[in-house]
């Protein structure tokens, strides 16, 4: 069952009221209250927005930090095959390889295009 978009939109802006106070009094940096009310505005959040789609098909802006760097973190993972050095330097060595023959063949081609390009320029 959803929520109310308006219901959920107060209870989010009451949660944002609370991580305020909380943070404008923080006692210390492990001060409880800043986490409880951090870890409540965001649940509030995701209920507003849940509620907002599902009324309006909407969405907001905004994304957690913890949905962020999970983000990032899944990115990352996708270049995890190449953090095997020995690996990387093969496919490397390997595309070396056959451009080498190919650039062997292409300098005399390049010669004549640069004679070109000098004509091109006068």
């Amino acid at each position: 069952m959803s929520l109310d978009p308006q219901v959920a939109l107060e209870e989010f802006l009451s949660a944002v009221r609370e991580h305020y106070a909380a943070a404008a009094h923080r006692t210390s940096d492990t001060d409880p209250r800043v986490e409880a009310s951090y870890m409540a505005l965001a649940d509030a959040f995701e209920i507003y927005e849940d509620a907002l789609y599902t009324a309006f098909d909407e969405v907001t802006p905004f994304e957690l930090f913890d949905d962020v760097e999970d983000a990032k973190d899944n990115e990352d993972d996708d270049f995890d095959e190449f953090e095997d050095d020995d690996e990387f330097e093969v496919l490397v060595s390997d595309d070396d390889d056959s451009d080498d023959d190919d650039d062997d063949e292409s300098d005399d081609d390049d010669d004549s295009d640069d004679s070109d390009e000098d004509d091109r320029d006068r």
